[in-house]
């Protein structure tokens, strides 16, 4: 009998899905990426005014880092809950919290109103968006997964990754927008807040979109069988997620965490630090950078679905070391030309840049999701990833503008990115294919001494 992974769903329903976790995911990285753009324009004169302007967007780069760190926590309770109760509930909340949280943030008082009181306040409501979109990511790609055709998950899955340059189109577009419309003093007195009140909006948008699909089938079955299980009694004590997780599939978290090293850091330098680079080193206007990665993010969303179909005819590793070899040969061209100050030399980088990075980010939701069994993969997947962002995004601008203070060149900047890029290499290298393998079925040992690498023992199907 077919399994509900293996079963496409009426092409509507699957639509709706896909729309749901892309509308929701891009208001999540929209609040995210905005704060970022922020934290490199103004935060650094409104909520630090007392230090050296590169001291304190190294600051303001600090508190952006400081949502990085939790990002793990918010992945080890959302995939907790999320692995016990299912997706769309705790999807319903990240995007609460996320929404909330930078609302928040546009109505806070800067350090000429409150003192420090006020980056204190900035770095609490950080933390709580760290923590929502901890747990957003896992929920959204596994949402569409579980739901897709397996004979496309790469291309369906790809969807919800297109929600970060989405969100980071729509965050740079409207600060685009209001630092071309508004004087220098305006923005910064109080023109920067209506973005993040904007947020408010989108939430409601999203949240209706979202609470009208249905639970993941790939889950609902999960859940049933280890119901019947308990019911007759031949269910083993259930073990938390995350145990069952660092038993079996610690291979996983590994390869995760590697994989996800090249794609975080570039991501970060790509989109958050230019906009110090060009403007400080590069003599660029602020405007101009902006443009730039605006221009470079429309064609980010065009071609992740791009890749993400590629994976499914040649698979998700090939597609995978693809992006992470071009984006570590890039670094030292994309710096060369930035260094130019010609603003189509400038979007020239910033999307070749992104490109690549879409061939790593794309099959990315396809890979993890398909590396854990039915009733971990949420816990899998999202510690995976986002324990990686510690390491990876969190202190990617902050050291980026450290070594640009330290040395006043970008080659150790490039130098940086380009050892992510070997360490991706070489956790996607010591993975296994993963583009046939059946969500429903993944929990299930092919036979003896089968690989344990995205295949956990059966008694997993009772976690």
């Amino acid at each position: 009998m077919a399994s509900a992974a293996t079963v496409p769903p009426p092409q509507g329903n699957l639509k709706r899905i896909v729309a749901a976790s892309l509308i929701g995911t891009t208001i999540e990285w929209y609040d995210f990426f905005l704060y970022g753009s922020a934290a490199a324009l103004v935060f650094n004169k409104l909520f630090f005014p007392d230090s050296d302007p590169l001291v304190g967007t190294l600051l303001s780069f600090l508190t952006y880092a400081v949502g990085f760190a939790a990002r793990p926590l918010g992945a080890l309770v959302f995939g907790h809950y999320g692995d016990r109760l299912g997706r769309k509930k705790l999807l319903v909340l990240s995007l609460l919290l996320m929404g909330g949280a930078t609302f928040a943030i546009g109505l806070l008082p800067t350090y000429a109103s409150i003192g420090t009181a006020a980056p204190v306040l900035l770095t609490v409501l950080r933390l709580v968006q760290g923590f929502a979109l901890g747990g957003e990511w896992g929920g959204a790609v596994l949402l569409v997964s579980e739901h897709g055709d397996a004979r496309r998950r790469g291309f369906w899955a790809s969807w919800p990754q297109t929600g970060a340059p989405a969100g980071q189109l729509l965050a740079t577009g409207v600060l685009s927008l209001l630092t071309a419309l508004l004087s220098d003093a305006a923005f910064g007195s109080w023109g920067w807040r209506i973005p993040f009140l904007l947020s408010g909006v989108l939430v409601i948008v999203g949240l209706w979109i979202r609470l009208s699909v249905d639970e993941s089938p790939v889950f609902k079955e999960a859940l049933a069988q280890a119901e019947a299980r308990k019911a007759d009694g031949a269910a083993k004590a259930e073990k938390l997620p995350l145990v069952s997780v660092l038993r079996h599939h610690w291979r996983d978290v590994l390869v995760a965490m590697g994989a996800r090293m090249a794609e975080n850091i570039s991501y970060y330098v790509i989109t958050a630090f230019i906009l110090v680079y060009a403007t400080t080193s590069a003599g660029v206007s602020r405007q101009t950078a902006l443009n730039s990665v605006l221009i470079a993010s429309a064609v980010h969303f065009a071609v992740i679905p791009a890749w993400g179909a590629l994976s499914d005819r040649i698979g998700r590793r090939p597609v995978y070391l693809i992006g992470a070899v071009g984006v570590g040969l890039w670094m030292f061209p994309f710096f060369s030309l930035i260094d130019t100050g010609g603003f189509g030399n400038l979007i020239l980088a910033v999307t070749i840049g992104l490109v690549l990075h879409g061939a790593m980010y794309a099959p990315q939701a396809a890979f993890f999701s398909e590396m854990f069994a039915t009733r971990m993969r949420y816990s899998g997947a999202s510690i995976g990833a986002q324990f990686a962002s510690v390491a990876a995004g969190a202190p990617a601008p902050l050291i980026a503008t450290a070594l640009l203070s330290g040395y006043g060149s970008s080659t150790p900047i490039a130098l940086y990115v380009i050892a992510a890029a070997v360490l991706t290499v070489i956790a996607v290298a010591a993975a296994k294919e993963t583009r046939n393998r059946d969500l429903a079925d993944v929990a299930v040992p092919t036979g003896p001494g089968a690989d344990r690498t995205a295949a956990a023992p059966e008694d997993a199907r009772t976690v």
